[in-house]
C-alpha cells in the first residue's frame, strides 16, 4: 500500500501499523503515533466510505475524516468501544434509536442508490466471479449454492419501503461514547434502500446472539413499524449472503 509524504509526515517516522483491532472492519488499518490513533482504509471501498461520511456528518454522529487523497481514507479515531459487548437490553435499545434517526433521513437528500434492482447486480457479478464462500453461509443456509441463493433472490423480489438505510447494520457498527452518544461506522454501503436491509441483519445478530427479548427492545426503541414482514427479513438475510 502506498501513502503519499504528506500522510508519512502526518503518522510520522515511529508510526506503528496493526490490522488487529475492534470496531472497524474491513480493509481498516490502525495507525498508532505517540498519543494519536487513525484509522486506515483502503481498496475499492474507500472512496464510497469517503462520500458517505462526508454526507452524512451533519446528519448522525460518524467518525471525523482526517484525510482522503489517492485512494486512502484515513479516519480519527473515536476512542469508544462498540455496542458488540455492550449488555444486550442497553445495545439493543441503542441500536433502535440510531437506526431510526437514520431511517427518519428524507430518502429526497440521498444520492447513494442501495435499491435492489442494484444491489442484485452487485450480488449477481460477484456469484459470477466465484467471489462468495458458501461456508461462510448461516446454519440455515448451508447446503445452498451461490447460484441457488442468486435464483432465490431474483424469483421472489419484494416490494421496497425506502428509507436511508446503513447497509451493514450490526452491534459492531455502531460505537458509543462515554456520554452516551453513539457513533455510526462502517458506511460504504450507505443508500437508499428497503429498510429490512438493516431490520434483517440487526433481527439475525441480536436475535441469535442474545435472544428475542433483545429483538423486543430494539423493536420498541425504534418505533417504526407496528409489524414485523418475516418474508422480508428471510429475504433480505439471504442477500447478504453473497454481500
Amino acid at each position: 500500500m502506498e501513502i503519499s509524504d504528506r500522510l508519512r509526515r502526518m503518522f510520522g517516522p515511529d508510526a506503528a501499523w496493526s490490522d488487529d483491532h475492534e470496531g472497524v472492519s474491513g480493509t481498516a488499518l490502525r495507525v498508532t503515533s505517540g498519543s494519536e490513533t487513525f484509522y486506515v482504509k483502503h481498496g475499492p471501498l474507500a472512496l464510497a466510505e469517503y462520500e458517505r461520511l462526508r454526507w452524512l456528518k451533519e446528519r448522525v454522529p460518524v467518525p471525523d475524516v482526517v484525510a482522503f487523497e489517492e485512494g486512502l481514507l484515513v479516519l480519527a479515531d473515536v476512542k469508544a468501544p462498540s455496542l458488540d459487548g455492550a449488555e444486550p437490553a442497553s445495545a439493543s435499545s441503542v441500536m433502535g434509536r440510531v437506526l431510526r434517526s437514520l431511517h427518519e433521513l428524507p430518502v429526497s437528500t440521498c444520492p447513494f442508490d442501495g435499491r435492489l434492482a442494484r444491489v442484485l447486480e452487485r450480488a449477481a457479478d460477484l456469484v459470477r466471479k466465484g467471489l462468495v464462500d458458501a461456508d461462510d453461509f448461516d446454519a440455515d443456509h448451508r447446503g445452498l449454492t451461490p447460484e441457488a441463493v442468486l435464483e432465490r433472490l431474483l424469483a421472489a423480489r419484494p416490494a421496497e419501503d425506502l428509507v436511508v438505510a446503513h447497509g451493514d447494520y450490526a452491534p459492531s457498527n455502531v460505537l458509543l461514547l462515554a456520554t452516551g452518544e453513539p457513533v455510526v461506522i462502517d458506511v460504504p454501503a450507505l443508500g437508499v434502500a428497503d429498510r429490512y436491509r438493516d431490520l434483517a441483519i440487526v433481527h439475525r445478530d441480536l436475535s441469535e446472539d442474545h435472544g428475542p427479548a433483545a429483538w423486543d427492545a430494539f423493536l420498541s426503541s425504534y418505533g417504526l413499524i407496528t409489524e414485523v414482514d418475516e418474508g422480508r427479513l428471510y429475504y433480505y438475510r439471504l442477500l447478504d449472503e453473497l454481500l
